[in-house]
């Protein structure tokens, strides 16, 4: 029995084959390198020194799917596999919500039809909107900003209601904060196609020299400095979240919720200046108007992931700057 990995070649993606195959779990992997490589699937191999089968797929298209479940004894689902950058999606809603919950209706009426009822959903800490007060509860009241986090929350009760029409649905969402870092080999980490929507990206290529400046969006929120507030976690500690998700799906049923973060809030420019001081190098950067959709802060009360997965963040932010900063080095 296997672990399918939807969207497997992606930078959270990439790093949970590693974890998993690591554990000794079997895995399947898909990805239609909308925005991932081919090379990630190689590298998955290279670190691990274990072979999987890959599907270079969609969930978009139904036959292509029916091929991956009917060719395999898929145990469980990791769905990653979708689109994700804030700024875009307000700039084209329709493009996510047709990608993100179409393809994610078909990957369910697939696994329905082979019997598969294990799901572990990459949610997002975006499904709290603009909460009232930090640190995050996985109790808090949901509400979205943006329409990529309008499909983050769509598909949490689309799962729910899955399991409430048939209790067998066993449904694993794992609300995210933000993911920034790389393995640590400086084979696998964060490498967008075309300009990144995502902090650490942009520093690293502002640094690398591709791209002249940082834009901050905005300076004037109510933080300590002005700048937005986030819950940053390493990619590989987020990875580790999911091998102890798949595994409590093993034991326990029903619909569970866990806040992926490490409880402690950076602002845009906490990260400007722990990655120029772990790297020695300037970033430079200009304060520009705020961006539709943002919040001013956002942060995890991880204590439910630490309590009932057994998990918790191991790397903090100087890990996060340096390992994001060695992939790049490696990957010019």
């Amino acid at each position: 029995m296997s672990v399918l990995v939807t969207g497997g070649a992606g930078y959270i993606g990439s790093h949970t084959c590693v974890e998993l195959l690591n554990a000794g779990e079997e895995i399947v992997v898909m990805d239609n390198f909308c925005n991932s490589k081919p090379e990630a699937v190689e590298r998955i191999k290279q670190l691990t020194g274990k072979d999987f089968k890959f599907y270079e797929a969609d969930l978009l298209h139904p036959d292509e799917m029916e091929t991956i479940f009917a060719e395999n004894e898929i145990e469980i689902v990791i769905h990653f596999a979708g689109l994700k950058a804030v700024g875009e999606s307000v700039q084209k809603p329709l493009l996510y919500y047709h990608n993100n919950i179409t393809g994610t209706l078909i990957l369910c009426e697939t696994m329905k039809r082979h019997n598969v009822k294990k799901i572990v959903f990459s949610s997002s800490a975006t499904v709290y909107g603009n909460p009232h007060t930090v640190p995050i509860k996985e109790d808090f009241p949901l509400s979205t900003t943006n329409p990529y986090g309008s499909t983050k929350l769509m598909l949490e009760q689309i799962l729910t209601d899955l399991n409430v029409a048939d209790p067998e649905w066993n449904v694993t969402l794992l609300r995210y904060f933000n993911p920034i870092g790389a393995h640590k080999s400086g084979l696998l980490g964060e490498n967008p196609n075309g300009i990144p929507n995502n902090l650490m990206p942009y520093i690293c290529q502002v640094a690398e020299g591709i791209l002249p400046q940082l834009n901050v969006f905005g300076n004037d929120y109510p933080t300590h400095d002005g700048t937005g507030v986030r819950d940053y976690i390493h990619v590989v500690d987020l990875a580790l979240g999911h091998l102890k998700a798949v595994e409590k799906a093993r034991e326990i049923g029903g619909v569970n919720a866990y806040n992926l973060g490490t409880g402690t809030g950076y602002s845009v420019l906490d990260i400007v200046k722990a990655f120029e001081t772990v790297n020695q190098i300037k970033v430079p950067y200009v304060i520009a108007p705020r961006r539709a959709g943002d919040i001013p802060e956002c942060y995890a009360d991880p204590a439910k992931a630490k309590e009932v997965l057994g998990w918790e963040a191991k790397y903090g932010i100087e890990d996060m700057c340096r390992d994001s900063w060695n992939f790049i080095q490696k990957n010019k």
